[in-house]
């Protein structure tokens, strides 16, 4: 504490004496992989440049000390070059913030005075969500249960209503609006989907990473182009590259790395292994069976597994499981001895990791951007509405500011209304973040002053800012926000998604612009899943006939061991014999193993087609076996409130939709049936307890007593 009030004493009479600031500039490249470098031991060094600076030892010495005192970072202080300018330079960063939206929200009509409801006032409604800036009645005149809207003239025809007639009037209504039919109905593809209940209107801040959320690359580009250079810093390495070729087709994201065995595999959410790759030969069942049986995959483990959660990884999946190939037909001859798969995994990244850093991939997207960068002009105008409906909006980026400012100059200016620049759609940028210590540490922070990126530090962040470094506590601080006021958007599960609801317990919405293709390939599946499940359900209705049949079989052989209170212990022979006698039902069972076997011919290769729509090798991105979520699917619920396959898809929902989760069904949801000749809605209109999987009640004055009242916002 105070050595921070010191210096920060110091600086404040160095400006008075010299009117200058010490700054820095940071030649850091960009990392899309989003993955921390690992340099928490780096020794800070002060450059001998230094020393040619017109200012005094003291000054040098105090600033290093600052710049040592970060164990947290991860950058090499080495790289940075100090500069001494005018204090005076104003930044040009300066954005024009909007007008509080809340007051010209409020309005008064003959019936009624409307205002939004602000923070002190708000409550919790019954899907246990704030009411902050809702609209609500402030004043309710004498209406005389009048209105006129929809083609409702009272308050009690909302009640009544068919559904079909209400979604057509306010059709009607969006149509004049010229917004298009309201999602999944109109295009699902482009739709919003909720896990968790979340009101966007109590959101107050919103908060985006870049690459793959704001910014979308083309994957095929990018990562082929990633993909090459790595193929030729391993050719110089003197690795047996020659004939490989990028296979885009080869992996999918969510599937997870086994560096052990060279293994890629796909599990479900209990972490059970459903389909395997050994270098690029897909495994059959029972070489899964052989090498994991049931064991559970613990991501924890990261000595062992990696999970691929971004599509920076696909490049890196590819390269592996390619070499994997090449190490088992003993083509390696790298350094003294025998690799072994953990080896080829880190020499892999360490060369896929160089290819970012060393920065010429970054300096090559720069300077032919349209190249690898798909536009989207709807995303100027999600931006747009969300900014001026009150949001905070900020970035926070690893990427440094050179490649931020080129990148967002390209896909955002051009569609902005009256000379706008992107950096006026944010309340606060910051680069280089280094996530995921972003949302673990308070790391140093520097202010860029100018678009050169000469730096300065400083000990906290303002509205308005543009920044580098720092963490998570200083944006809150700085915005007035914190938890659930925030809602942060990215690709990332864990480093833009997991880190933020766990340790700030802000809202996420991920990100997964492969969900338009999945939705597309579901639909294009959907008869070959119900044919599918239509023969797994005849094997089912055959193999119980079979089953108790084969009991029926073993109770008559070892009647004399039965108990006498056994149900079947005195009927066992008087049933067989209703059905045939002994040869009669050995033949029955036998006829019916070839049944069975039959059916087992033709769901096995069925079950491996099932979603070659979207991927032949892998099959659907949120599935495992028939059944069953992936491991992907099963984070996405866990850790984003609502999933998204772009930015843009928020212009459709506005900032003031409610998102509400669907229900959720339970494997004994099917097993029961409603209430006979009672609808469900009605049935919770009315206050009686129905839906599936909740028995009938019986008849009042039968010994039961009436059904709890409905409750709940579904």
């Amino acid at each position: 504490f105070f050595f921070f009030f010191f210096f920060k004493l110091y600086l404040l009479i160095f400006d008075k004496l010299f009117g200058r600031a010490c700054l820095r500039k940071m030649n850091l490249q960009h990392n899309p992989a989003k993955s921390p470098v690992c340099a928490r031991k780096t020794k800070t060094v002060l450059s001998s440049t230094i020393g040619s600076l017109q200012c005094s030892k003291k000054s040098i010495l105090s600033l290093n000390q600052f710049l040592n005192r970060e164990k947290k970072t991860t950058i090499s202080i080495s790289q940075i070059k100090t500069r001494l300018i005018p204090q005076s330079t104003p930044p040009s960063n300066d954005v024009h913030l909007p007008a509080d939206p809340n007051h010209a929200e409020s309005f008064t009509t003959d019936n009624a005075v409307v205002g939004v409801v602000q923070e002190e006032h708000a409550e919790i409604d019954f899907l246990g969500e704030s009411t902050e800036g809702d609209l609500h009645l402030i004043e309710e005149k004498k209406h005389e249960n009048r209105i006129n809207v929809f083609g409702l003239k009272g308050m009690n025809d909302i009640n009544d209503i068919p559904l079909d007639k209400l979604k057509q009037a306010t059709q009607a209504v969006l149509n004049a609006l010229s917004v298009p039919e309201s999602f999944p109905d109109g295009n699902p593809k482009r739709a919003i989907f909720c896990s968790r209940t979340m009101n966007l209107r109590s959101i107050k801040a919103i908060g985006y990473d870049m690459d793959y959320t704001l910014i979308h690359y083309d994957v095929n580009a990018w990562e082929g182009r990633a993909y090459e250079y790595g193929l030729e810093t391993l050719r110089q390495q003197g690795v047996p590259v020659d004939g490989l070729k990028f296979d885009p087709e080869l992996v999918i994201r969510g599937l997870i790395m086994d560096k052990e065995n060279g293994n890629l595999i796909k599990v479900d959410r209990f972490g059970l292994v459903k389909r395997g790759m050994h270098g690029t030969r897909m495994l059959t069942w029972q070489e899964i069976r052989d090498k994991y049986g049931r064991e559970v995959v613990n991501l924890r483990n990261e000595g062992r597994w990696v999970f691929l959660n971004t599509l920076f990884s696909v490049s890196e999946a590819v390269m592996y499981m390619q070499l994997v190939d090449r190490l088992d037909q003993g083509m390696f001859n790298v350094g003294s001895g025998h690799i072994n798969y953990q080896q080829l995994y880190q020499m892999v990244a360490r060369v896929l990791y160089r290819t970012h850093v060393e920065g010429k991939l970054k300096a090559e997207i720069i300077q032919a951007p349209e190249r690898y960068v798909e536009l989207d002009p709807e995303m100027a105008a999600s931006l747009l509405d969300q900014r001026n409906s009150g949001k905070q909006l900020l970035l926070v980026t690893n990427s440094d500011f050179e490649y931020t400012d080129k990148m967002m100059t390209f896909a955002y200016d051009r569609f902005l209304p009256n000379g706008m620049k992107w950096r006026d759609l944010f309340d606060m940028v910051i680069v280089m973040s280094r996530k995921p210590d972003f949302f673990n540490y308070n790391m140093s922070l520097y202010e860029i002053v100018n678009k050169d990126g000469l730096m300065r530090p400083v000990l906290a962040m303002k509205k308005g800012g543009l920044y580098c470094g720092g963490s998570a506590k200083m944006v809150e601080k700085a915005l007035g926000v914190e938890g659930d006021d925030i809602l942060y958007i990215g690709d990332h599960i864990y480093t833009d998604a997991a880190l933020a609801k766990l340790n700030f317990r802000w809202r996420t919405a991920l990100i997964i612009r492969e969900l338009e293709e999945e939705i597309e390939a579901l639909a294009r599946g959907r008869a070959h899943r119900e044919a599918l499940k239509a023969l797994m359900t005849k094997k089912e209705i055959v193999g119980d006939v079979f089953n108790q049949l084969r009991l029926a079989r073993q109770h008559l052989l070892h009647e004399h061991v039965h108990s006498p209170s056994h149900p079947r212990a005195s009927s066992a022979a008087s049933d067989l014999s209703r059905v045939g006698d002994d040869e009669g039902i050995n033949e029955t069972l036998a006829q019916l193993l070839m049944v069975m076997e039959h059916l087992d011919d033709r769901i096995g290769p069925m079950l491996e087609r099932d979603g070659h729509h979207f991927n032949r090798r892998w099959g659907y991105l949120s599935r495992a076996g028939l059944n069953d979520k992936s491991q992907l699917c099963r984070q996405i619920e866990k850790y984003a409130d609502i999933y998204t396959s772009r930015v843009s898809n928020f212009l459709r929902y506005t900032p003031f939709m409610y998102f509400r989760s669907p229900s959720q069904d339970l494997a004994h949801d099917r097993n029961f049936k409603l209430l006979d000749n009672v609808t469900t809605a009605d049935a919770c209109l009315k206050g009686q307890r129905a839906g599936v999987g909740i028995p009938p009640f019986k008849k009042e004055g039968a010994g039961t007593a009436k059904s709890p009242a409905y409750s709940g916002g579904k």
